[in-house]
Parts: C-alpha cells; structure tokens; sequence
C-alpha cells in the first residue's frame, strides 16, 4: 500500500538508470509469454513485500492450489525497503518472480519496459473476472496505452485516528460526522498540552497521508484530470497547505517538521499518548492493531476525516501482475485470474489482509479486526479521489518535498513554494507522450 513520502521518494532512486536497461531486458523476452499449461507439476513465485498480508496471500493461494493441484505458489515476501531493489535487479537478469504486486509509482517503469504480460485479451476471454466488479479508477491504474497489465488487489482510504484515553481526560466528544476543520482545530487546540509535551495532531510533510487530504477537502487538487497540468498554483489548493502548515507553525497544535525530521513518528506518538490524533491509511491498522494487543491500556478509535468545503480522502490500490518472461506464463494468468475472483476477495478480507478491490466484499475486512471500528474506511469510498500519479511522477513526486519542505519550515510561503513546484511540475509533464 501506499507508504511514507519519504519511501516513496527513495523507491525512485535508480528509475533513470533502469529504465534504459529494462527496455533493453525486455526486448529479449518478446515471445516469453506464449507458454502452454500443461498437467506436469508447476510451482510459481508470488513476490510481496507487507508480512501482514503473507498469511491472507497464502490463503488464497492454498485456496487456488486446491482448485489446481497441479500448480503450487510460493509467497515470497521482501520487506518494502528492498523489494524495488530486489526487482529491479530481476527484471534486467530476466528473472522476475512468476506473479507480484504492483505499485502505481513504478506501473508505468514496468508496463513501458515491456516487462509485465498483456492481460487485456486473456480479461476479455475470462468467464470468472469482469473488469466491472471493480471500481474503474482502481482498474485504470494498470493501464498503459489501452492495455490492461494488471488486476486490482485491494485499495486503501485514510482515516482520522484518535487516542480515547486523551479525549476523556479532555472531556471532549469523539470525532463524528458532524466534524468539519474547525471543530477539528478547536478540539486539536484543547487537547494540546506543550507542558506536558503532548500535541492535538501531526501535520507531517507526507502526501496520502497528510495534505492531500485536505487539498481536496478544499475543492482544490494535485493534478488536472488530464495530467497535464499541475494543480499546484490554484488558490484552493493553497489555502488547503497553507491551513495544514498552520497546524505546526501557527496554532502550535502539531509538532514541528523539524522534529519529525528528527526523528518523531506520529503513530508511534497516537500510541504512547503524546499526541490525540493522526491521519493514517487503512494499511496503518496492523500497526495499530499489535499496539493494542500488546498495550490492552490503549485505547484508540477511528473515524472519518473532518469536512472542509467538501468529504474528500485520498485512496490507492495495488495489482497483481504477471512477469512478461515467465516460464509459466498461462499458469501465473490463472492465478491472478482467481484472485481476481469474488471467492478470493472474500479469503483476503476475511483475512484482514487488506481491503479488497472487488466490490461490496469489504464487510469481512471491518470485522476481522475486533480491536476496533473500521467501517470509516470503505464508507469513504465514495468521497475518495484516486492518488494523484502520471508517467512523470518518478520526476516531479521529489519536487514536492524539495519546495513544501521549506514552507513547513517557515522558510518560505507556502503560495511561493507552490508556485514552483507548479511550475517545475508542469515542466516535468510537458514531456510525457
């Protein structure tokens, strides 16, 4: 799922270097995917990277092996920090694992390389997958030049998490529907304590998880539909920054970037009590979930994000896609084909592995998770707008960190900074074809 900005910005590192040499890898593999099944045993690789999910991924591939006995997977799990490395490396010795996850960051390094399987004709000859039992922005993330290279996994929402504990001692009311930006700040300002260093909220430099939020709570936006033009310079986008850098440098109700940047973490702070609430994506509940397994004193609870002039949240999803060069191509189609399937969502929601892609399957997840109330997360489904992304995300993604970082230390204004951004952003656009 979507990851820290800081991760993100990292995944991206080698994405010049390698682009040259998986185009190069991949036209070494132009007849890789015109393997036969046959009835000899096979045995295919999954490669993940989050060992939360592992055990709901081997469930649905212990699932698929019993409806195939003859084709086995194995889960594979890379944590995410080596993952792109580990792949990367695979993709230009032409050894990429069989079947693997797929993020939006690098969909489109990949699918332009010519190293994941068309699936387009193999999704409309299907008896079992239909591309409309998902949510077509989740469908179009894997999409390039009008082919489809990849099937929904699941998608995520973000949601406003709060600590009860400091809500009670405050004696402050939950957060519920009825909250907009600013009960959010009144009840951030009273739940504030700097004498006992604890904050109302934490309004980190991070994108998914932070100010896009708000941008779009604003009627603002990060991209145009057409990603073509930045959205950087509109004044509602601004505004929305400009309130959400005020949350540290004004109202003092967040910690400051520099704190995080040395070293503060957020949810662990949602944890340890020193701060009331956080904006975290639905990815977050193991974490939390072990937290309050291991603290039975923790007392967390989840709800919608706060209203501005509208209901908005980000969302994202990953894929599961097929490598170009499979020795087992037909068999690896077959797998992602189940999973792709209500049955499999069903295993993976009931899991608590993720939410799933396939719609109306989401009720199993919300109640795999006793410790606490996550329906806020797909109920914000349809408020949710797709994670801002275009073929020059690897270029201009860094950029928002480069130019916001010095708005969210003061060191600039926040309507300078974005004005650059939109400016190099916009470059940046202009040379995708």
């Amino acid at each position: 799922m979507k990851k820290s900005l800081k991760k993100l910005v990292a995944m991206t590192v080698c994405s010049l270097m390698l682009s040259t040499a998986l185009t190069g890898c991949g036209t070494k593999t132009s007849t890789s995917g015109s393997s036969t099944s046959t009835s000899a045993p096979v045995t295919l690789t999954y490669s993940i990277w989050d060992t939360n999910q592992e055990p709901g991924m081997k469930a649905m591939a212990d699932a698929f092996t019993k409806k195939n006995p003859n084709i086995k997977v194995k889960v594979e799990v890379t944590p995410w920090d080596q993952y792109w490395t580990k792949l990367e490396a695979a993709g230009t010795g032409g050894a990429l694992p069989d079947v693997f996850w797929m993020h939006t960051n690098n969909f489109d390094k990949y699918s332009s390389a010519n190293m994941l399987l068309d699936l387009t004709d193999k999704i409309k000859a299907s008896s079992d997958v239909k591309l409309s039992n998902f949510p077509t922005p989740l469908v179009d993330l894997f999409v390039n030049t009008g082919k489809n290279y990849g099937l929904p996994k699941d998608y995520d929402t973000v949601g406003l998490w709060y600590n009860k504990d400091l809500f009670d001692k405050a004696k402050i009311a939950y957060p519920d529907s009825t909250w907009d930006w600013a009960k959010f700040l009144d009840a951030a300002q009273k739940l504030t304590d700097k004498s006992k260093g604890i904050y109302g909220y934490t309004a980190n430099l991070d994108t998914q998880q932070g100010y896009y939020d708000f941008v779009y709570q604003n009627n603002g936006t990060i991209l145009s539909d057409d990603k073509k033009t930045s959205g950087y310079s509109l004044p509602a986008t601004k505004e929305a920054i400009q309130f959400y850098v005020d949350l540290s440098l004004k109202y003092k109700v967040s910690p400051t970037q520099a704190q995080f940047d040395g070293g503060m973490n957020g949810g662990d702070m949602l944890k340890s009590g020193k701060v009331a609430m956080g904006t975290y994506g639905s990815w977050m509940v193991a974490d939390f979930k072990a937290a309050a397994q291991k603290d039975t004193s923790l007392h967390l609870g989840l709800a919608a994000l706060p209203k501005g002039k509208t209901n908005a949240t980000i969302y994202n999803g990953l894929g599961n896609v097929v490598a170009h060069n499979s020795k087992h191509a037909e068999e690896a189609w077959k797998f992602v084909e189940y999973m792709g399937t209500q049955e499999a969502n069903v295993i993976q929601a009931n899991s608590g592995a993720a939410i799933p892609a396939f719609k109306d399957v989401d009720k199993g997840w919300t109640e795999a998770t006793k410790e606490f109330d996550l329906s806020a997360y797909p109920a914000m489904l349809p408020i949710s707008h797709i994670f801002a992304y275009s073929k020059s995300k690897p270029t201009w993604e860094p950029l928002e960190t480069k130019y916001l970082k010095d708005a969210f230390y003061g060191k600039t204004t926040v309507s300078d900074a974005c004005d650059k951004l939109a400016k190099d952003m916009n470059a940046a656009l202009a040379t995708e074809k």
